[in-house]
């Protein structure tokens, strides 16, 4: 197939592009051009997705069997995509996020549940509702909390800072609340599953790892991943509404119980995790977090310090 991948050069779409030509597709990456390939060869198109005038001027006359949209987050990031493509492509697979469902007692969440009007990942859940209407063969990706090399977010690298500088690590409330993380080429290998399989058209998949860990477990899992002995580690409990924070991230993960089922990707698209938690969180440390140095660098623990004063 010749497949476009929207972005490419970051995060999912480095493990994504990587998994597709080791398949033999085809590959072009539309991104503004700040980061070479991740694979020597392929056909880059440099432009701003963002400027729809823009992106449809570099597209068109290219003619694509797939299309994989990994960094829409509005509806009018895709929508210009649709209009040049819905009618050619056999399949438009779009990352969206698990943020999308509304918060519930009952848990975990499935993909027929209720979604969150007012979730600040709503447009994801709008784009989907207008994939479906437009018609478009589609399938959207649901992913929990994503980790692994080349994670521009604090997720795991925030655990990783405290635990090897020896400073505390601080969880709001008592740390039992569970959450998922799921390694990013475990997430671009479910992606790539989508391609050819029919039963995918038209269908929501959450893609994760195959457990949940409470926030203690995950700084513990950190911990061992890093090669130091978990109980050595110093965690410290604090309520969070005992501090003026306002938009000050003390804590790089939602405060709430955050995970979902991924049984129907398991079974429809026949794929498994390769990583659990450990040895997904040591590929992270070792082929990111010390290859580019950042057990190196001076971290800013100011806000952790304010919270430990009080």
């Amino acid at each position: 197939m010749r497949i476009l991948i929207m972005g490419g050069t970051r995060f999912i779409g480095v493990s994504l592009t990587k998994i597709l030509v080791a398949q033999g597709h085809e590959v072009v990456l539309f991104n503004r051009g700040n980061k070479p390939a991740p694979v020597n060869g392929i056909e880059q198109i440099h432009g701003d997705r963002t400027n729809a005038s823009e992106l449809k001027d570099k597209l068109a006359g290219q003619k694509f069997d797939a299309i994989f949209d990994n960094n829409g987050r509005e509806l009018k990031d895709t929508k210009p995509l649709v209009e040049l493509f819905k009618d050619q492509i056999s399949h438009f697979v779009y990352v969206s996020s698990a943020g999308v469902y509304l918060p519930s007692e009952q848990m975990p969440h499935r993909e027929d549940d209720p979604v969150d009007p007012q979730s600040r990942h709503k447009g994801k859940y709008e784009t989907e509702t207008y994939l479906k209407a437009e018609g478009v063969p589609f399938t959207s990706i649901r992913p929990t909390y994503i980790y692994g090399s080349g994670n521009y977010n604090d997720l795991e690298a925030w655990f990783f800072d405290r635990i090897l500088r020896n400073q505390p690590i601080l969880i709001p409330y008592h740390g039992l609340h569970f959450t998922q993380f799921g390694h990013v080429e475990d997430l671009a290998t479910a992606m790539s599953l989508v391609l050819g399989n029919s039963q995918a058209v038209g269908q929501i998949y959450n893609i994760s790892g195959d457990r949940y860990v409470t926030f203690k477990g995950l700084a513990l899992a950190c911990a061992e991943a890093v090669g130091k002995n978990p109980e050595e580690i110093e965690i410290k409990y604090y309520d969070p509404a005992q501090f003026n924070l306002e938009k000050r991230k003390a804590f790089p993960i939602r405060v709430q119980h955050f995970f979902a089922d991924i049984s129907k990707a398991q079974k429809e698209l026949n794929w498994q995790p390769k990583y659990d938690l450990i040895s997904g969180l040591k590929e992270s440390f070792e082929n990111d977090y010390l290859a580019n140095g950042r057990d190196k660098v001076d971290v800013d623990f100011s806000l952790d310090q304010e919270i430990l004063n009080n």
